[in-house]
């Protein structure tokens, strides 16, 4: 972007007094994120009315580091019908300076002067004129990101990775090893930033993702530009950890946070390939090839582009969104604390534990899950929604999932085993214990947490729920409706 400053922004600037906090900030977001300064040459004529000679000098020294906005244009009739005729030669300045603006030689102006931003008003430029702090705030809105953390997650920068490493051998096989390292020194100087797991300092799992607003060349159909995130690099070498889905969750929820509602990666594909059954498992399709490499490009969406799909359709293909239409059953299920700290840990209320940070919690890891009840509900099925109930300490409605293989009941331990693999908070001996007795089993997406957790006072003073739930318990859709509102669940993914 080009920016104007006028002349009481640069004389703050340039004055040999210590910047205020706000200006300092601004002007590192704006170098940091290299937008365009200018100054308008009618800034250097208000410079040059000043009486301090010695002042002048050193002013207008230091202003030529800037760059003149070039050949600026002289504000006609009708510019100054709406303006008024200039009253003296500072009027006849901000004049111009403000000309430069309404002809789009620059895209915002930033100033401390009232008169221009009540001429800037006249003129319906008051979007584009603004002083410090609106400018801060703003350039500190559209480069804020929101980066989800995991506590056995390392977040750093890229010049931080050691790239030698055996981690990264076979990344350098499949793209050549000089162009892999040319690619990832260009990685360091972006200043890109991404996710490890480590043992004993050694690179076990890497997540890289990259923001782009650009077309993706493939062979006959480029798809078109626009706000998406690319994985630039997943890669996971420690088999059973689910650490692969836990990478996938972040990026999802770097999307999410960060409103982009497209993502994709390219990947050359290998005999039994696991990353590519894994992404199509959350949505991610196979959309063309690059032209450059041939290397298959896999795209995902957040949001439907029709509602005409099956509930268990929409769950895997536009995961994390869901349908919740009058149609689909939703389900109460209460859940022991910890129990719920295993299936659930980025549960922001729950108190963390020392354990969480060097233990692999592999239900917790993985997107689906396994929930065993001993009470059997022939009402469940493919595509219900299943809402997770904290019991005994915050005693709310915390998570949302989606049962995405039909319910089982079973007493055979290698059945359960099977059906549940590494997916259950349960060890090997309480799967035992849970066979002895007959189990039903009730595999799901776990979608999304509640924004606002509801307590057992809001569920009961609404009518959801009529007392402490014992066991899976069904509502209706009116009193769904009640939930999501109070849960402040979003709209845009949600289908009904």
């Amino acid at each position: 972007m080009k920016l104007l400053h006028d002349t009481n922004i640069l004389i703050h600037i340039q004055d040999p007094k210590e910047l205020p906090p706000n200006l300092q900030a601004l002007l590192t977001i704006i170098r940091e994120h290299g937008h365009q300064e200018f100054i308008h040459p009618a800034s250097l004529k208000d410079i040059d009315n000043d009486n301090n000679a010695e002042r002048k000098k050193i002013t207008l020294s230091k202003l030529r580091g800037y760059p003149l906005l070039p050949s600026p244009p002289i504000p006609d009739d009708e510019f100054t019908s709406l303006v008024g005729i200039p009253v003296n030669s500072h009027d006849k300045n901000d004049n111009e300076i403000l000309f430069s603006l309404k002809k789009n030689l620059v895209d915002f102006l930033i100033t401390e002067d009232r008169g221009i931003v009540k001429k800037a008003n006249l003129l319906n430029l008051d979007d584009r004129v603004f002083s410090i702090d609106s400018a801060l705030n703003y350039f500190a809105d559209l480069y804020r990101r929101f980066f989800p953390s995991h506590s056995l997650l390392r977040k750093c920068y890229a010049h931080e990775v050691d790239i030698n490493q055996p981690f990264f051998d076979s990344l350098k096989s499949d793209y050549g090893d000089v162009d892999f390292k040319k690619w990832y020194e260009k990685c360091i100087k972006e200043g890109r930033e991404c996710y490890t797991y480590e043992v004993d300092q050694e690179v076990k799992a890497f997540l890289m993702l990259k923001e782009e607003n650009e077309v993706i060349k493939t062979h006959t159909h480029p798809i078109p530009a626009t706000k998406r995130v690319k994985i630039a690099t997943l890669k996971v070498d420690f088999r059973g950890s689910k650490i692969g889905e836990l990478f996938l969750k972040m990026a999802f929820q770097y999307c999410i946070n960060n409103q982009i509602f497209e993502i994709y990666l390219t990947h050359f594909e290998t005999e039994d390939d696991t990353l590519t059954y894994l992404i199509e498992n959350f949505g991610f399709e196979k959309v063309g090839e690059l032209a450059k490499n041939n290397e298959p490009v896999y795209l995902k969406k957040f949001i439907p582009e029709t509602t005409e799909l099956q509930s268990l359709e929409i769950a895997r293909k536009y995961y994390p969104c869901f349908k919740d239409s009058e149609s689909v059953n939703k389900f109460v299920i209460p859940i022991r604390p910890e129990y719920h700290d295993i299936l659930f840990p980025e549960y922001k209320r729950r108190q963390m534990k020392l354990t969480d940070y060097f233990e692999i919690n592999i239900p917790g890891n993985a997107i689906k899950k396994a929930y065993l009840s001993s009470r059997f509900s022939s009402r469940l099925g493919l595509g219900d929604i299943i809402l997770f109930y904290r019991s005994h300490d915050q005693r709310a409605i915390t998570s949302l999932g989606i049962i995405d293989q039909e319910p089982t009941r079973t007493s055979n331990l290698d059945e359960l085993k099977r059906i549940v693999g590494k997916r259950s908070v349960y060890s090997k001996e309480e799967l035992k214990e849970w066979a002895e007795k007959s189990v039903f089993i009730i595999r799901f997406k776990h979608h999304l947490y509640l924004p606002n957790p509801l307590n057992l006072k809001y569920l009961i003073e609404n009518g959801i729920l009529k007392g402490v739930p014992q066991s899976i318990t069904e509502i209706n859709h009116e009193r769904y409706l009640i939930l999501k509102n109070g849960g402040k669940l979003d709209e845009r993914f949600t289908i009904n």
